[in-house]
């Protein structure tokens, strides 16, 4: 099965242009520097539907909806519970009125971590005492190791985010790793024969809760993918000068680079 992996955002939970900052690139003229917060877009057809996932949505969602003419959303996956990766839930409200009229719920893939903070933070969708009429027409689902969606396979990908245990994921030759500060060695082995792998890469100066450059390329030589793209970028890295200096088959991804990927032979 063929589908499409489009970049919503490939920013730091402060984007970029970051507030307040006149550095080189945050005043750059190349729209490649320009990064919203951090979440991907799926889309396949399965039986002749169009069928839209989205991993994470972050405050900008609503902007990223709109560029890419989202009028629906089938399923959500959530890496984890950190602002840049969930404020822009309330924002599937209107695209979930149409799943509603169907007769669903758009499916909220999250670790019990990531539930209790929605649960908290969006407790006017939430709560059993709940009685806004127009809050969105979700419905919370445990995020376990495999999940089928639509017929296709996500594997959950255990990584870390300095001390907090969060998720990455695999669907089919490609894999999708964000906001990573260490890969556990038993998860390297979820990650063999990929197309693709994203992986984050904040800078190169060294930060408690996520990769460097020089890490994530170190990761990109050992799980050996065809291509590797690096997200979560911040604004000390420019995108033209940081590709010149990186391996060939590796490359800051950007905001609505689309990719064709392998999905997989489907699930049931």
């Amino acid at each position: 099965m063929e589908g499409r992996l489009t970049f919503l955002g490939t920013g730091t939970s402060m984007g970029v242009p970051t507030l307040g900052c006149s550095c080189a690139v945050c005043t750059s003229v190349d729209p490649h520097d320009r990064r919203l917060r951090p979440s991907i877009l799926l889309q396949w057809q399965q039986e002749g539907r169009d069928r839209v996932v989205l991993i994470d949505t972050g405050p900008d969602f609503r902007e990223q909806a709109l560029r890419n003419k989202l009028t629906r959303v089938d399923a959500v996956f959530y890496t984890h519970d950190h602002a840049d990766h969930i404020f822009g839930l309330d924002d599937l409200r209107p695209i979930s009125f149409t799943v509603s009229r169907e007769g669903g719920r758009i499916p909220l893939y999250a670790s019990p971590e990531t539930e209790g903070t929605l649960r908290r933070v969006y407790d006017y969708t939430f709560s059993p005492d709940a009685t806004y009429p127009n809050r969105p027409r979700v419905q919370l689902e445990p995020l376990v190791d495999v999940t089928c969606a639509f017929g296709v396979e996500f594997r959950r990908i255990p990584i870390l985010h300095g001390y907090q245990h969060i998720s990455g994921f695999r669907f089919g030759r490609t894999a999708y790793l964000t906001d990573v500060s260490e890969i556990p060695e038993e998860s390297f082995a979820l990650l063999r024969d990929l197309d693709h792998v994203v992986l984050s890469a904040l800078r190169h100066k060294p930060h408690p809760s996520h990769a460097t450059v020089e890490q994530a390329v170190g990761w990109a030589q050992r799980i050996k993918a065809k291509h590797t793209w690096l997200t979560h970028i911040a604004h000390e890295l420019g995108h033209e000068e940081t590709n010149a200096g990186l391996p060939e088959n590796i490359r800051l991804a950007y905001d609505q680079l689309s990719l064709s990927i392998a999905l997989g032979d489907g699930c049931a």
